[in-house]
């Protein structure tokens, strides 16, 4: 089907959307990012911003040498250095050995190297993206895009299904899909200062999903990280999220304290 192309109408919409999303809730702590619970076209998420340059971080690799696997792991390490996490979720998907299926930039130090072929599953499903830190600012680029001319992100994790390029939902979303995950994922703002991370909390189409991102959060590049194992770490609002250990990690670190 052809990509929907932001008009007018979508404008329109997007006030509309804009509108219908609850105010956001005052922080815990006055370093404390927002991270709140919403309702977009009748279905409940959970969403939490931070704004540049925030310090978002990818997070893999260990003190052990092996995957970090929990936010508490993360939270751990963080803990020498006087820091923790804001909030976290999953950043991508992994082999069953926990090893990032696409790119992956740790602390400037690729991990992963990107991948560009089309293949099976929602990674494959082309165009698929890559999360970016760089210089303070935040993007989601298509991978063809990325590998022509790397930016040079300090962070990076590469994932898919694109959600929305350009502010066109990925061309292969169905209005009336009845494939319903958990699913969470990463957006963007045209001028990369803002960056939204949103967690379903029921099943939701990726039309659905796409949706809260371009209509409901204003975001015009948006990104799928996983489905069924999507999982949030976000102390603020009581929430931890358990399960088995995962791979790529990503989060927002402040001071302890």
């Amino acid at each position: 089907m052809k990509a929907e192309i932001v008009g007018l109408a979508f404008l329109a919409a997007l006030s509309a959307a804009a509108l219908s999303i609850p105010a956001l809730s005052t922080p815990a702590r006055a370093d404390e990012p927002v991270c709140r619970d919403l309702m977009h076209d009748g279905r409940a998420f959970t969403v939490c911003t931070a704004t540049a340059p925030a310090d978002i971080r990818l997070f893999q690799t260990g003190p052990d040498g092996q995957p970090f696997g929990t936010f508490a792991a993360v939270d751990a390490a963080l803990a020498t250095s006087g820091t923790r996490l804001a909030f976290a979720m999953n950043g991508g998907m992994y082999h069953p050995d926990r090893r990032p299926v696409g790119l992956l930039v740790e602390n400037g130090t690729e991990l992963a190297p990107i991948v560009t072929r089309e293949g099976p599953g929602n990674f494959g499903m082309l165009p698929n993206g890559v999360f970016c830190v760089a210089g303070g600012r935040f993007s989601v680029i298509e991978s063809r895009a990325y590998a022509a001319d790397p930016p040079g992100c300090q962070h990076a994790s590469q994932s898919g299904p694109m959600l929305v390029i350009g502010g066109a939902l990925h061309p292969r979303f169905l209005p009336d899909s009845d494939s319903r995950h958990i699913r969470n994922g990463v957006g963007v703002s045209a001028d990369g200062n803002r960056v939204a991370f949103a967690i379903s909390n029921e099943r939701v189409t990726f039309h659905e999903f796409a949706r809260l991102f371009r209509d409901g959060l204003g975001m015009p590049d948006a990104l799928y990280f996983d489905g069924s194992i999507s999982r949030l770490h976000a102390p603020g609002l009581g929430r931890e999220d358990a399960g088995f250990p995962m791979g790529p990690i990503v989060g927002l670190v402040v001071p302890e304290g």
